[in-house]
Parts: structure tokens; C-alpha cells; sequence
């Protein structure tokens, strides 16, 4: 009778700190951190979509200042309350041979010419370099020129050193089918001509030749076989539209450095795959790669060197934008997400070291087609900025995490 009533009661303490635990990790995952959303361009119907936003102090003044493009401009809006903005151009007729406007689909910011400011380089049918003036970069004299006008639907820019001799190349995607343009589902990388203020086109490398079909999204980079050569990972969507997509892959730099690479391919059948970053995530001194199906449903990752695919959140919608880095300041890699509908979550995976991650949400009902981790306050922690598409707004979140 004693051992029955002991068994009893030892089994309800049981299901008590389940069910705690279950309480506990559901409240860890699920529950919003308290991150403060700050509005740089308030959402509004004449904006149209803004898809790509960059943070970087133009004036010297010691506070960060936001490019973004929209309405038909690339601008600059001025810290630290950004509420002037700086049009540096707008786009026109002479611009290119194709048709450009609206808002560039993407872009970055590098030193194009070496004279020590921040150029724009951006992407709406033609794939384009803005000269920021050195005398005073807020003088909206901005001067626009031509990277590449042959390749077509470059849905990502981002640079990296791809050759080695020191200066950041252009990494740019070509993602329409036969008939579009003589470089259709392909990736390149531009290099920087020596006299690039009068080059008609830059040194354009297809590195990922007419087998990177569908919708290609976004590119990352870096030394994912450790063979001391950076490669280019990609990932393309895929539907009536976009026939050949829906996978993640990788491309392998000979080390001769010698044109086409070698295709890797990690996963097919990935529904509205956007997005995949090489990053050692867990510790071991081997790359993996971070991936999200930004048209689709769900994060996860890929652990080297074998790239087993591990679901990270199988539940979250349309996570388009991806930034890694250290978010929480405790020494590994963590990410950050928004999905590009208007109903989107913006959350962050905060990584135990392992590359066991806990999901927190930042935000609610805002889209993304571009976010970026970096500290837009002064308070040296990383925040999150994003440019939002449907949302027709730039915002950014504030990090609380001390």
C-alpha cells in the first residue's frame, strides 16, 4: 500500500517537471524578446517595394546613415534620426540599354574605385555602380555607371576577394532562363576593371555556366572545402516560372582558378529555397552552411563536412533575408531571419555553441527582402536592419541583449 502511494505520487511529480520543462521551452523558443523598432522610412503606399538597405557612416559624423533605393531613386537617409534624405540618383533613360527603375531588387557597398568612400552597387535589370564623391559624399552628386547590362535578373550582389589579390570582387547571379540573355541561369563574379570609371562593362566571370536554372536568389561565400580558394554557395526557387529551381548548392573554385567551377549539390526538391550562407556553426572547424526557403516555409542548416540537412524551424513562413553573426556577444554564430509577406515574423536563433539554436521572435507584420546585422545605435551590439518589401518601409530593430 506505502510503495503503491509513493509510486503515485513520484509519478505526478514526474509529469509536473515535464510539464514545466515543456512550459519553460516553449516560453524560450516561442516568446518575443523585447527589441525596439525604430522606423527610417515609414511605410507608405507611393514608396513601392524597397528591397535592399545598407548601413555605413557617409559624413564622418560618428552616427550610421541608411542607403536603401525606391521611388525610382537610390538615397541616403541621414543620421542619427534619419529624417533627411539625400537622393544621389535617379534612374533614366540614359542610365542603360534595358529598361531600369522602380527600386533595385539588391545591392552593396564597397570602395569601387580605391579612394577610401563607400559605393553603391545595385541591381534593377541592369547591375550598376553609384561613385560616391569624395569631397562630399551627402552632395547627392553621385555618378552612375555601368557594371554589367548583359546578364539578367540579378536578384543578389555581395563581394568577396574571389581571386586573391587582395581587392573585393562582385558576385552576381544571372537568374533567367533561354532566351532572356546569353548568360541565363548562371552565376558570375565581376572584377573590378583598372580604369573602372571609363570600362563599359566589368570583367565579367561565369563561374556557374547555364547550370544554376530557376529562380536564383542569394549568394554566400567563402572556403567551404578549406583548400585556402573562397567558393559561392547558392540557392534558387523554383513553380511554373521558374522551371529547374527549388534547390541549395555550392561551387567549388579550381585552384587554378580556372572557369567553369564544379557544381556541388546539397539538396533538390527545397520549395521556395532562397537563401544559403557557409559558416562554421558549430565549433569544429569545418564549414556547414545556413539555409532558408524564403518562398517557402522553414530555416535549417547543413553540417559538414558530410552536409547532413538538419531542420532548424520547420514552421516559420517566407523567411527571405538572412544575416549571420554573433548576436548575443557570447562567442558563436548566431542568425536572424524576416519573411517577405506583409504578415512576416522577424526572429533570431540564438546558437548554444553546437549548433543547437533556440528561436526568438523580434517582430511581427513586417516583410523583408534584405536584413542586416549591425550596430545602427553606437551601443556596440549588433541590431537588425531590413529593408521591406511588401512593407514598403525600412526599419530597424534594437538589441537589448547586454
Amino acid at each position: 500500500m506505502l510503495c503503491e502511494r509513493f509510486c503515485s505520487i513520484f509519478y505526478r511529480m514526474i509529469r509536473l517537471l515535464f510539464s514545466l520543462c515543456l512550459i519553460l521551452i516553449a516560453t524560450s523558443i516561442y516568446a518575443a524578446d523585447p527589441w525596439k523598432k525604430h522606423e527610417i522610412v515609414p511605410a507608405g503606399p507611393k514608396n513601392g517595394s524597397i528591397n535592399t538597405a545598407f548601413a555605413h557612416d557617409w559624413n564622418g559624423d560618428g552616427h550610421m546613415d541608411v542607403i536603401t533605393s525606391f521611388r525610382n531613386t537610390v538615397s541616403i537617409f541621414v543620421g542619427p534620426d534619419w529624417k533627411r534624405e539625400v537622393i544621389l540618383h535617379r534612374y533614366g533613360p540614359r542610365d542603360s540599354q534595358r529598361k531600369i527603375g522602380g527600386a533595385a531588387i539588391h545591392g552593396t557597398i564597397f570602395d569601387v574605385d580605391g579612394d577610401g568612400d563607400m559605393d553603391f552597387c545595385g541591381s534593377t535589370n541592369s547591375v550598376f555602380w553609384l561613385e560616391c564623391p569624395s569631397e562630399n559624399p551627402l552632395s547627392g552628386a553621385w555618378t552612375f555607371r555601368t557594371v554589367d547590362d548583359d546578364i539578367l535578373g540579378t536578384h543578389c550582389l555581395i563581394t568577396g576577394d574571389v581571386d586573391g589579390d587582395g581587392k573585393l570582387d562582385l558576385i552576381a547571379n544571372s537568374g533567367r532562363a533561354e532566351g532572356a540573355t546569353p548568360f541565363y541561369d548562371s552565376l558570375t563574379w565581376q572584377k573590378v576593371p583598372k580604369n573602372v570609371k571609363n570600362a563599359k562593362r566589368w570583367e565579367r566571370n561565369v563561374f556557374a555556366d547555364k547550370d544554376a536554372p530557376g529562380g536564383s536568389h542569394y549568394t554566400g561565400f567563402g572556403d567551404v572545402n578549406g583548400d585556402g580558394k573562397p567558393d559561392i554557395s547558392c540557392a534558387a526557387k523554383g513553380g511554373d516560372k521558374f522551371p529547374g529551381g527549388e534547390w541549395f548548392a555550392w561551387w567549388e573554385q579550381p585552384k587554378d582558378g580556372s572557369l567553369p567551377w564544379k557544381k556541388h549539390l546539397l539538396a533538390e526538391n527545397q520549395q521556395g529555397a532562397t537563401n544559403i550562407m557557409p559558416h562554421d556553426m558549430n565549433g569544429d572547424g569545418v564549414m556547414d552552411f545556413v539555409a532558408t526557403r524564403g518562398h517557402g516555409i522553414g530555416t535549417l542548416w547543413f553540417k559538414g563536412p558530410t552536409f547532413e540537412q538538419i531542420e532548424i524551424d520547420t514552421e516559420i513562413e517566407s523567411p527571405h533575408s538572412l544575416a549571420i553573426d554573433d548576436i548575443d556577444q557570447d562567442g558563436d554564430p548566431d542568425f536572424v531571419v524576416c519573411g517577405c509577406l506583409v504578415d512576416g515574423a522577424a526572429a533570431w536563433y540564438e546558437n548554444d555553441g553546437k549548433a543547437t539554436f533556440t528561436k526568438h521572435v523580434i517582430g511581427k507584420d513586417q516583410s523583408s527582402y534584405d536584413t542586416r546585422l549591425v550596430d545602427m545605435d553606437g551601443d556596440d551590439d549588433l541590431d537588425v536592419l531590413i529593408a521591406g518589401h511588401f512593407s514598403k518601409n525600412v526599419v530597424w530593430y534594437e538589441n537589448p541583449i547586454k
